[in-house]
């Protein structure tokens, strides 16, 4: 493990190494932030979102919790996303899981873990409206890697719910909203699932004006 002041150097190292490539890279980053993509991802380290699409500072805006969810109630996630959609002018939201996830293991066991408890009660939802698919599966593994595919399109589907995408989609046609899970064993990334303008969603859910 890194000690805080090798992390320091390798900042030095790295900063250097890109003004070698490129004696203008931070210069342009200084001046715009202008990325096409949102990324929601899970806290986990393994899973860092620039690492993993090999994408450049500048090119991702990017919103990490635990299980990459998506919640009515989470202002933080909501400032996020408005900023994305309203003033950088995203062109996809993509949330991405990963198999093996922690969060979701929990979700599926009832011990409790404190506070953390009320952020897996989202998760537990996910669970109980897929319960006979997720039970039927026994093993303890296949059962989280398939919760996490399943709480990726709900979260995916909670995106939808939001006035902030149903403006953008109504006046922009834009972002198209994409549900991701990425492998742990062989770094791949997988598509389960999208929504664009053209997606319907239940009209309970949909505002008329906004």
């Amino acid at each position: 493990m890194k000690s805080i002041e090798r992390i320091l150097l390798e900042n030095k190292a790295w900063s250097k190494e890109k003004l070698m490539d490129d004696a203008d890279f931070f210069k342009r980053l200084e001046k715009i932030q202008k990325p096409d993509f949102l990324w929601i991802g899970c806290s986990d380290s393994r899973v860092p979102a620039n690492e993993v699409t090999n994408t450049d500072p500048g090119e991702m805006f990017v919103h990490r919790n635990i299980a990459n969810m998506v919640v009515h109630t989470d202002l933080n996630l909501l400032s996020v996303l408005q900023y994305a959609v309203e003033v950088l002018e995203v062109k996809h939201v993509i949330v991405c899981g990963h198999y093996g996830c922690g969060g979701v293991r929990a979700a599926l066991g009832n011990q409790s873990l404190g506070i953390i408890n009320k952020w897996l009660r989202n998760i537990k939802d996910v669970y109980h409206n897929h319960r006979d698919e997720v039970d039927a599966l026994g093993d303890i593994d296949i059962k989280t890697n398939r919760l996490v595919e399943l709480n990726v399109m709900e979260q995916v589907t909670n995106l939808a719910k939001t006035s902030i995408i149903q403006h953008a989609w109504k006046h922009h046609n834009r972002p198209t909203l994409h549900g991701w899970v990425y492998s742990l064993s062989d770094g791949i990334l997988k598509e389960l699932y999208s929504m664009d303008e053209s997606s319907g969603i239940d009209p309970i859910y949909q505002y008329d004006n906004p």
